[in-house]
């Protein structure tokens, strides 16, 4: 959908027609979808070079499968939103499909109040989990695990390795 928003009627809605709360959730998943398929290309690319530093040059690094389940961690928490803007759940799709559209929005009502106490219950406990993890540290990237850093010492060995670094 370029362009447009698709309503809960099935009717889609161009830009210009739009409420303006549905052209800031537009504008917010439309910059998500972005990232998530920057993430994407970022795993790929890792996992690949990782591949090829492995089994071509022989070298072996770990950093890349740290960094390839970190990049993956944010992608899948970022794609989050963008099936529920869509409302797209394949468990949800199946069930709704089976009643007539009269009896879909109360049950739509009800499950998008259960998605958000769900996504409120995230929020809540992923910050305290969060705060917990402010000492996490990341041993081979030698960073915090709560924020990326630019300190991140990808290629070089951590102080505590074994390995000599010349």
């Amino acid at each position: 959908m370029s362009e447009s928003v698709l309503r809960d009627s099935g009717q889609a809605v161009v830009r210009e027609a739009m409420t303006p709360l549905e052209k800031i959730a537009f504008t917010l998943n439309w910059v998500l979808e972005r990232v998530c398929a920057a993430l994407a290309a970022a795993i790929v690319l890792i996992i690949w070079y990782g591949v090829f530093e492995r089994y071509v040059i022989r070298a072996g690094g770990a950093w890349t499968e740290e960094l390839s389940r970190y990049v993956m961690i944010w992608l899948a928490l970022l794609a989050v939103p963008c099936a529920a803007y869509y409302r797209e759940h394949i468990g949800l799709e199946l069930f709704l499909a089976r009643l007539s559209l009269k009896q879909r929005k109360p049950v739509m009502l009800v499950l998008d109040i259960i998605s958000v106490a769900f996504f409120l219950f995230l929020t809540y406990y992923g910050i305290l989990l969060t705060k917990d993890g402010t000492t996490a540290y990341a041993t081979i990237f030698s960073m915090n695990m709560v924020i990326p850093s630019p300190r991140c010492r990808c290629l070089r060995p951590s102080p505590h390795s074994s390995s000599s670094w010349p």
